[in-house]
């Protein structure tokens, strides 16, 4: 099958590339940068002209749209590009998808769920009022509701999946990286880092998600207008994920500062995996335990510290 990927150099673009390769799809990537790579054209998603060249020369049967501005506080600290990548960007690619008729798995978040502090279905919102809690939470949802009223209006097929806390090699760190990025790189270099206390996560690790997102080209997986969250099957609370850091990386928490909570966070989020389990074949093979030990001796290999 013909393949785009958009911002197939992330973190989670490149090793889905990799994957859908190895399961024998012809593979195109495009992301912000140039690349000596092939079936690979730089593109910024917010220019639609760009993004027409890059459909034109790929003829993709399906798109994985993953190029976004990603987290909470870059949303916040540069929302001019979230809301024009974002919102703009996959609004240029419905535009397409309408006219050229390929199916997209789009990449939402689990920020969608917002206040929200029950077990998060992906009924959640259709059911309930609710408040995202910043620019990234709201773009995401606001890019769902993009893709329902293409689908509503223009008949076009598309599936979005909600991530929940990926993690793994391969995310370089930077402070608006997951938070397993940030405490082991922070843990690493003797950096202070903050633990906020009263907060859970489902924690999905990036091998976990990838197969999973793959499985989405496979013949009878994609069902047009479902969406899907995948997540780890492990709730934990932000200190566990603390403390098996620093044990692992053999540091003390002399640098570390306790906080009950973060303002203007969700407390709890814990997603439910029934449909991705029974429809996408999600399996959460690697908990904490597993993927953070694979983390950590990613990170000291590419940033050269013990």
């Amino acid at each position: 099958m013909n393949i785009l990927v958009t911002g197939g150099l992330g973190t989670v673009g490149a090793p889905l590339c990799t994957e859908l390769r190895r399961r024998g799809h012809n593979v195109w990537v495009c992301d912000l940068t140039h690349a000596p790579a092939p079936n690979y054209m730089r593109c910024d998603i917010g220019d639609s002209r760009q993004l027409a060249r890059v459909l034109d020369a790929a003829q993709p049967e399906l798109v994985f749209h993953l190029a976004a501005e990603f987290g909470r506080w870059n949303g916040e600290d540069y929302y001019e590009r979230v809301w024009a990548t974002n919102a703009i960007g996959t609004k240029h690619l419905l535009r397409q998808q309408e006219a050229r008729r390929f199916r997209l798995v789009f990449t939402s978040s689990s920020e969608v769920y917002g206040d929200y502090e029950g077990l998060m279905t992906e009924a959640v919102l259709a059911q309930h009022p609710i408040r995202q809690l910043n620019d990234y939470a709201i773009s995401k949802w606001v890019n769902e509701q993009q893709i329902m009223n293409s689908a509503d209006r223009h008949a076009t097929e598309t599936v979005r999946v909600r991530l929940f806390n990926t993690y793994g090699p391969g995310e370089y760190y930077n402070e608006y990286r997951s938070v397993a990025c940030q405490f082991i790189y922070r843990a690493l270099h003797d950096l202070p880092y903050t633990v906020y206390l009263n907060h859970h996560r489902t924690s999905s690790y990036i091998d976990d998600t990838v197969r999973t997102l793959a499985n989405l080209a496979d013949a009878g997986r994609f069902l047009a207008g479902n969406v899907y969250n995948i997540a780890g099957a492990e709730y934990h609370d932000i200190k566990q994920l603390s403390d098996l850091v620093l044990r692992l990386t053999g540091r003390d928490d002399s640098r570390v500062q306790y906080v009950e909570r973060e303002a203007h966070n969700t407390l709890n989020k814990r997603g439910d995996l029934t449909d991705a389990s029974r429809d996408l074949g999600h399996v959460a093979r690697f908990d904490l335990a597993a993927g953070v030990p694979l983390t950590i001796a990613w990170q000291r290999k590419v940033y050269g510290v013990q």
